[in-house]
């Protein structure tokens, strides 16, 4: 199966890349070519051009149509804000200024990061950014999801992240577990700027936006360059029963060239990680003859006594990434990339509980603990090409595809413990596997400029293809640590389907005006769901099958249209007022429709006849610009129907034992609206201090919900997992080049996890409580090739809770040598 399956996601690739190769046209660059520099912070020097009239006459229509060679793209970004910028952040993104997307947008360089940011990981980079908030629970984690301003951390399919042509979020599902983005398969010292775009606003983009869009890009060199960095953290856990000390070691690298009409770039990271517990195993009552563990409550005021750690882990990952680029022609360049990312996680989970008899450690019977302990191999590969034109003239295109594979990615543990009072495991196991996993998605844009490149209308349109195969067997094994991959060929449960969108878009960009620009767009879409198969069994409490119901799932489509519009006005050079709508269409992920699956103690289920939710969102922004800042006040409403929300329930066994159930349904409407407030400005009061901060919040309540059979009404409840406060603050000072002070504070307020709000008790596992974290940092550049750092994060060790326990204190300590 393995084989089979890795052969047919890279024959995919290779078929399309032969396809794409067979064009007449590729992606291009100016020339001479302009690629972002290894530093890519430098200060915009170059002086703006005056807007050109909207009317042009024939003549200069016919001139506009030929190659403007001098132009980069962050000059056309200073022409469209009207004033060049301090800092490359506060331009507007190459994307943005590519296809005159609508939406606005937030920043952050490398170099700002370095400066700022405890960067242990590429998720790390966005910690500041304005509403944004990754679930990261320790370094290396793999289930990172992005929040953003109006969706939680359960959203994965509700946000888009890309690094360069791949597309890094895993749309088979939209959870915080197996559907998280593949951060892990980038470099930290690869990144050389990272984006983010405001909404479902741009037709170029699925209905998957409706959080926004993360464009992580990285620093293609135009010179020779190496860098190379060691990262230490350190964090001191007391908690419970645990207290240990947790050491994270992390050495990334990057190098790169660029020998005439070739550039490369090859990174590469390795990362030791020994993580606190991710969870505990709780029961209902203390087992007889044991003394030990901690009478504690659940989140909904149910007896959960705290037994021992759930997940323990230690895992070692390596990542590689290889990028080449090729300038087929002065404004013609065919990019690919290959992405390969190994983990191996083992678990061992930590009793609480003794024998009164022996007094030595035991499980009690708590066969909930055999969920924490496993072995975890993940191989994954990703490909991508591109071909791209930029001749700034009358027509450019932009061809790319890219496919992700689970080579192997395969989980084995006990199935249950010993009896009471031992401390061991059953011999026999379940093997849960999903390589054979893998997607695909195909785009191919182009970009119409019938009055050249600064005339009055630019059109771009684009085709969309992409495919989501889920493959997840669970086996039964007759020797759990030391089982084949299909176990003892015994199927505990089995997962399989597969989802397909076909995608129409087009766009126009109008500048009425020279200070007035309406850009309307639409996105024709068509789903199925396809190929939906379910095993489900049913066993005894030693792991013998006593029935099984294997279920033929029924085929689902959707076909929908979502229009957009934005109206964009510039006073003058240092005001915009704007305003966007935009309607979107989310469809059901793979997972959400075929996985029933259990890791770590949570049991997810499918449900194979859910509908798409379609959500309506506009915004209107007030932005004041400096040379040197920004300040930006953006007022936001949001209505979904047909909402996809997962919800949880914790299920206690007959033996006292709990689990967690989860299972997503629609919720009829949602509503969302709210304020942002963000600010950022350099030689504050000052020369060399810059303040950075913002403010989110966010008013979600339930319209409908005639599907819910619980005992209380939901109506008027918050929507789960959307905090109604988030703020961001934060102060940096350079007092020259070589050093920057940083200490920043990130403040999450009160979220629910159930739709109707019963999870009302804080501070324990399983909870979602609100949190104030101050980080620090100082950062030294030694000499021109050394630079040093030492930070701390969440410098009051708060503890708290989002379901699972978050980092306390951690201490970081990094070196990095540039070449």
């Amino acid at each position: 199966m393995l084989s089979r399956h890795a052969r047919c996601g890279v024959s995919i690739v290779a078929a399309q890349a032969a396809l794409l190769a067979s064009s007449s046209g590729v992606f291009a660059q100016n020339s001479p070519r302009e690629l972002p520099a290894v530093t890519v912070d430098a200060p915009a020097t170059l002086k703006p051009k005056p807007r050109r009239a909207a009317v042009q006459t024939a003549g200069a229509r016919r001139n506009s149509t030929k190659p403007t060679v001098e132009r980069s793209a962050s000059v056309a970004a200073a022409n469209e804000q009207g004033a060049g910028s301090a800092r490359a952040s506060l331009d507007q993104p190459p994307a943005v200024a590519r296809y005159q997307l609508p939406q606005r947008s937030f920043s952050i360089t490398a170099k700002q990061v370095d400066e700022i940011v405890n960067l242990k990981d590429p998720e790390d980079a966005v910690k500041y950014m304005p509403s944004l908030f990754v679930r990261k629970r320790n370094d290396g984690d793999n289930q990172a999801v992005l929040a953003t301003r109006s969706w939680g951390l359960n959203s994965g399919a509700r946000s888009l992240i890309y690094y360069d042509d791949l597309l890094v979020s895993a749309l088979i599902g939209n959870n915080n577990s197996g559907a998280s983005p593949k951060w892990n398969l980038i470099s930290p010292e690869a990144i050389g700027r990272v984006d983010f775009l405001n909404g479902p606003f741009a037709a170029a983009y699925p209905g998957n936006s409706i959080g926004g869009v993360l464009l992580i890009t990285s620093k293609m060199p135009d010179k020779p360059f190496a860098v190379a960095k060691e990262t230490v953290s350190v964090m001191p856990w007391n908690q419970y029963g645990t207290k240990d000390v947790y050491i994270t070691s992390q050495t990334s690298t990057a190098a790169g060239n660029r020998e005439g009409k070739l550039s490369w770039l090859v990174s590469a990271n390795y990362l030791d990680s020994h993580q606190q517990p991710l969870s505990y195993t709780t029961n209902a009552s203390f087992p007889a003859g044991t003394t030990g563990g901690f009478a504690a409550l659940n989140k909904t005021g149910g007896v959960a006594n705290v037994v021992g750690t759930g997940a323990l882990a230690h895992s070692e990952q390596t990542s590689g990434n290889l990028r080449v680029a090729n300038d087929v022609t002065p404004w013609v360049q065919v990019t690919y990339s290959l992405g390969i990312w190994n983990n191996h996680q083992t678990s061992d989970p930590q009793t609480y509980l003794k024998s009164t008899a022996t007094g030595l450690p035991t499980f009690g019977g708590i066969s909930s603990f055999a969920n924490s302990r496993y072995t975890w191999d993940q191989l994954h590969m990703s490909n991508a090409v591109s071909l791209k034109s930029d001749t700034k003239g009358v027509f450019d295109f932009d061809l790319a595809a890219s496919s992700y594979n689970y080579l192997q990615d395969s989980l084995v543990n006990p199935f249950t413990v010993v009896p009471s009072p031992g401390l061991g495991y059953s011999l026999n196991g379940k093997v849960t596997r999903m390589d054979g996993t893998n997607w695909q998605n195909a785009d191919a844009k182009g970009i119409w400029r019938p009055f050249g490149i600064d005339g009055p209308h630019e059109i771009s349109f684009g085709v969309h293809g992409d495919r989501y195969r889920l493959e997840n067997p669970v086996y039964a094994s007759t020797v759990w640590f030391n089982a084949p991959g299909t176990g003892n060929g015994q199927l505990y449960s089995t997962g399989v389907g597969e989802t397909r969108t076909e995608a129409l878009w087009v766009q126009d960009a109008w500048k009425i005006t020279p200070i007035v620009k309406l850009t309307l767009g639409g996105r024709l879409e068509s789903w199925q769901a396809v190929e939906g198969f379910n095993l489900n069994t049913t066993t005894t409490s030693a792991g013998v099958v006593t029935s099984a119901v294997p279920t033929w799932q029924p085929g689902l489509s959707s076909t929908n249209f979502s229009p957009k519009a934005s109206l964009s006005f510039d006073p003058n050079k240092d005001w915009n007022v704007t305003a966007n709508f935009g309607e979107a269409y989310r469809y059901p992920t793979v997972t959400e429709l075929y996985q029933n699956i259990s890791v770590g103690g949570v049991t997810y289920l499918a449900n194979p006849l859910l509908s798409p939710e379609q959500d309506f969102t506009g915004e209107l922004n007030l932005e004041r610009r400096w040379v040197n800042g920004r300040v930006r006040l953006t007022v936001f409403s949001e209505r979904t129907n047909n909402a996809l929300i997962s919800q949880s329930t914790t299920v206690t066994d007959a033996s006292g034992a709990q689990s967690v159930q989860t299972a997503v349904s629609n919720v009829a409407a949602i509503r969302m609206q709210g304020i942002e407030l963000s600010a950022d400005k350099d030689n504050v009061l000052v020369s060399g201090l810059q303040v950075f901060g913002s403010v989110t919040y966010v008013d979600s309540r339930i319209v409908s919900d005639p599907n819910w059979k619980g005992p209380t009404n939901v109506v008027g409840k918050r929507v789960p997992f959307v905090p109604d406060w988030r703020a961001k603050f934060g102060v940096t000072y350079r007092p020259n080049d070589s050093w920057a002070y940083t200490v920043a504070a990130r403040y999450s307020g009160k979220q629910y996890s159930t739709l109707d709000n019963s999870d009302i008790i804080p501070h324990v596992y399983g909870a979602f409580d609100n949190f104030f974290v101050v980080d620090l940092k100082i950062h030294y550049n030694a000499t021109k090739n050394f630079a040093f750092d030492f930070g701390i994060d969440n410098l009051f060790n708060e503890q708290y809770f989002l379901f699972h326990p978050f980092p306390g204190r951690t201490f970081v300590l990094a070196g990095k040598y540039s070449f």
